[in-house]
């Protein structure tokens, strides 16, 4: 059965940047705390539920506790056809690799951004996954909008993303039946966005692998 996408309850409001897929919630973001750190234990945001641990040191953990705190409601945001200023903000993307897939079967891509700062998104982002031969998109994608030209899914994101907190696009994908057991092989997420100040971050590979 597909997943159904819907976006993630907050308070009275929902965000348009963070979905709920009825997917093991402990498993992605034991997934998304791994992929941030290797060395401690982050805060954790997921499909608008949060928990966090005790602050750890450091900016990338001050980052992660940070990410826990909800996000705006999309009618606070105006449309993403709305002219903004140009804003200092750093949106990176954090690398995880989707579950292992069967020939033939689907598993999803997460593609996770954060927004570094200092200041809130100022103009609409784009989250581009890419997927290597062998494998196609076959939605339901959150969100909705998201469009698919071939191998590449496209997934725009309204302006007004707050510092240290995250958009995740989810794009589930086909693998051929004919694709061998074992096979890894890599796809790429990567964002683009008009007032980005940093590129060096704004794409990373994840691994795809036939069980």
């Amino acid at each position: 059965m597909r997943p159904r996408y819907e976006p993630g309850p907050v308070g009275a409001s929902s965000s348009p940047w963070i979905a709920s897929t009825g997917e093991d919630e402990e498993e992605v973001v034991r997934r998304t705390a791994a992929a941030w750190s290797d060395s401690a234990a982050p805060g954790r945001h997921y499909a608008g539920r949060t928990s966090a641990h005790a602050p750890q040191e450091g900016p990338v953990h001050r980052l992660l506790s940070r990410l826990a705190a909800p996000a705006l409601a999309l009618g606070a945001l105006g449309t993403l056809g709305a002219t903004a200023a140009p804003s200092d903000s750093d949106l990176r993307v954090v690398r995880l690799d989707p579950d292992p897939v069967a020939p033939g079967g689907t598993t999803t891509v997460h593609a996770f951004v954060a927004n570094g700062g200092p200041e809130t998104a100022g103009s609409p982002f784009t989250v581009v996954v890419d997927l290597p031969p062998g494998f196609s998109p076959a939605g339901p994608y959150f969100p909705s909008s998201c469009t698919a030209t071939g191998r590449t899914v496209s997934c725009t994101f309204p302006a007004g993303l707050p510092p240290l907190r995250s958009a995740t696009a989810l794009v589930p994908v086909r693998a051929d039946a004919g694709l061998p057991h074992g096979l890894r092989t890599a796809g790429r997420v990567r964002v683009v966005s008009a007032d980005d100040h940093d590129p060096a971050n704004n794409r990373t590979p994840f691994t795809l692998t036939v069980s």
